[in-house]
């Protein structure tokens, strides 16, 4: 089992940036892949981002690419989602998820765990 929680939401203007959190706990040590996801009021939940086991892969949406930058910190099996140029479009719950495994995957259901989501609004 692993256990996920994120931090980092809150209010941001327009234009701005915010960057996200997700720390892992529990069974760590085994190699696993991270993701970001985001789910908008009356929207289903979509894919936003994901980052191999060792760092050296990432996947992105298109709709994030060149804003948003995933990375992680294995020693504090961790990882981050740096947000930048952020517009009301981003406004969403954001949830980090890890599947085992190293390859890399858009849909969610490839995903076995699940952060409890963090709250990004932009506003303008």
């Amino acid at each position: 089992q692993v256990q996920l929680v994120e931090s980092g939401g809150g209010l941001v203007q327009t234009g701005g940036s915010l960057g996200l959190s997700c720390a892992a706990s529990g069974r760590t040590s085994s190699n696993y892949a991270m993701s970001w996801f985001r789910q908008s009021a009356g929207k289903t939940r979509e894919f936003v981002a994901a980052i191999s086991w060792s760092g050296r892969s990432t996947l992105y949406a298109d709709s994030v690419k060149g804003r948003f930058t995933i990375s992680r910190d294995k020693a504090l099996n961790t990882v981050y989602l740096q947000m930048n140029s952020l517009d009301d479009e981003d406004t969403a719950v954001y949830y980090c998820a890890a599947r085992s495994g190293i390859a890399l995957y858009r849909r969610e259901s490839e995903y076995d765990y699940w952060g409890q989501g963090t709250q990004v609004t932009v506003s303008s």
